[in-house]
């Protein structure tokens, strides 16, 4: 196995200590940031060395290749972009103290993600749908590496769909401005231009986020291996858990358990490094 050591500011003496404990036979750079550990071994205290240099790193077996994979299926919410809408939107309500909190609850897996939601929404009513703009124009913003993550995807075949239990106000412009063959996402049922507190259709919950990854796969024809998966909450495990390859992005422990790869101070375009 190689070992893929990541982050913002690599010091070189923390990276040929990480050589050194894992016996790694040689370091390659890939990028200034980016290194790959060859033939590295498992080593107890490897998780504490990184953390203390401020290090994200990845067990990768030799010689897979981003050409291997061809599908992403990522959430959005606090992985493609850098807040949870439901609670931006609620702060033009005077309630973001209330949902984030809840949102939070949902995240670690502490209490069920549709109840969650619905709870959430409710809070809404009344709200004039223009505050889903102002949302998307002010506050929101792509996490770094985002663009330049599905610029290489696309540019290597992989097929790529956005599924959040977020909205799919978002969903769709941001499906739209970033390239992705499919979005998925929960509906506000808005009236005479307000929201009314409730949700149209099937709620999109970590079930129907691993449902739409498992049919998407199945009706292009491909393998679980193929797959790679992002998300940052409890409500990602069962995607993560059907895919071949999954993606931790600033994530709650629950969702880090299920990773393969944890990223925590690379940008989503560490993803990229990771293969040959």
């Amino acid at each position: 196995m190689n070992l893929v050591v990541q982050g913002d500011d690599v010091d070189g003496v923390a990276l040929k200590s990480v050589a050194r404990l894992t016996s790694a036979s040689r370091i390659e750079q890939i990028h200034p940031g980016a290194f790959r550990l060859v033939d590295a071994r498992p080593a107890e205290d490897l998780a504490t060395l990184c953390e203390n240099a401020c290090l994200d790193w990845t067990w990768v077996q030799a010689g897979r290749r981003l050409s291997d994979f061809k599908l992403f299926v990522t959430d959005m919410d606090s992985t493609l972009i850098n807040i949870e809408c439901i609670d931006e939107v609620a702060d033009l309500q005077g309630l973001k103290a209330e949902v984030a909190e809840i949102t939070e609850a949902a995240m670690r897996g502490e209490i069920d993600f549709t109840q969650s939601l619905l709870r959430r929404v409710a809070l809404l009513k009344g709200l004039s749908e223009r505050a889903l703009e102002q949302v998307y124009e002010e506050r929101l913003a792509l996490n770094p590496g985002a663009e330049r993550l599905l610029r290489h995807l696309a540019r290597n075949g992989i097929y790529t769909v956005l599924v959040s239990g977020g909205f799919t106000y978002f969903t769709d412009r941001l499906r739209q401005r970033l390239g992705f063959d499919e979005a998925y996402a929960n509906e506000l049922e808005i009236v005479d231009g307000k929201l009314t507190g409730r949700v149209r259709g099937p709620i999109v919950d970590g079930a129907a986020k691993a449902a739409h990854l498992c049919r998407v796969r199945d009706a292009r024809g491909f393998a679980a291996e193929q797959v790679i998966a992002a998300g940052d909450g409890a409500n990602d495990v069962p995607m993560l858990n059907a895919a071949g390859f999954g993606v931790a992005y600033r994530a709650k422990p629950v969702l880090r358990a299920a990773a393969d790869c944890r990223l925590d101070h690379v940008g989503l375009d560490g993803i990229l490094a990771l293969f040959e």
